[in-house]
């Protein structure tokens, strides 16, 4: 049974989300403060943390941090709770290496399919075929060390931007909706809000830097990886 750490300090909403993770087959573990959170995230080494961005005692982007840089938790997956919709809290979100978000209020539906599919990318194998290089133009990605070098010059990814990364360069010419990033990239089939799609795909554009054109917007339809060489 996967444990979710609960890091919420409103005390109705922490039990809503214990009784619907425990319905989903998950055990939860409750703390109410940033201190908390990472005391028993120390003990009890969990499978995903649900991070709420307004705590007591410090910001849930200081906790992620945290996470983030201990040895115990820096791969545990993140989905964070916000109740503010600014575009800024999203991206220092995802730039302190939060994996996904959810914005309050939210449904307990899309909450525990979000939770699954994080839970499903965390823990699945990946193919021997899905482990070898990719390089698109000035783009080399290592799968299996986990590196990309752009223009020479290596760039960080948070675990999800590479996984996305790798989707659209192995389609490189294909044009994929957001709904099939949302199957391939997070694992979610449900009809759920796909802006968390926009949002990963303008910060990984924005890390891309000299390669930032060969990742094209198509209004309306999705989004496209451009071969430079014009091959795709």
């Amino acid at each position: 049974m996967s444990t979710i750490l609960v890091i919420e300090d409103e005390a109705d909403l922490a039990r809503l989300l214990d009784y619907n993770l425990q319905q989903a087959g998950l055990r939860a573990v409750l703390a109410n403060t940033g201190a908390a959170g990472l005391a028993q995230a120390a003990r009890e080494k969990p499978d995903l943390v649900i991070l709420d961005i307004m705590l007591p005692d410090t910001s849930g982007l200081e906790v992620c941090r945290a996470l983030r840089s201990r040895t115990l938790t820096k791969d545990v997956p993140i989905l964070m709770l916000t109740a503010k919709g600014e575009e800024i809290d999203r991206v220092l979100g995802f730039e302190l290496g939060a994996d996904d978000y959810v914005v309050k209020p939210f449904s307990m539906r899309e909450l525990v399919l979000r939770v699954r599919a994080l839970l499903g990318r965390s823990v699945r194998a990946t193919p021997a075929a899905e482990t070898g290089p990719l390089k698109l133009g000035c783009i080399e990605v290592d799968r299996t060390a986990h590196r990309v070098v752009i223009d020479g010059r290596e760039v960080t990814l948070t675990a999800l931007e590479f996984r996305l990364l790798t989707t659209l360069m192995e389609r490189a010419g294909r044009v994929l909706s957001r709904d099939q990033l949302l199957e391939d990239v997070w694992d979610i089939t449900a009809d759920v809000e796909t802006r968390t799609v926009d949002t990963h795909v303008k910060r990984l554009r924005e890390k891309l830097g000299a390669a930032r054109d060969y990742l094209e917007t198509l209004r309306g339809v999705g989004y496209r990886m451009r071969d430079p060489a014009g091959s795709a």
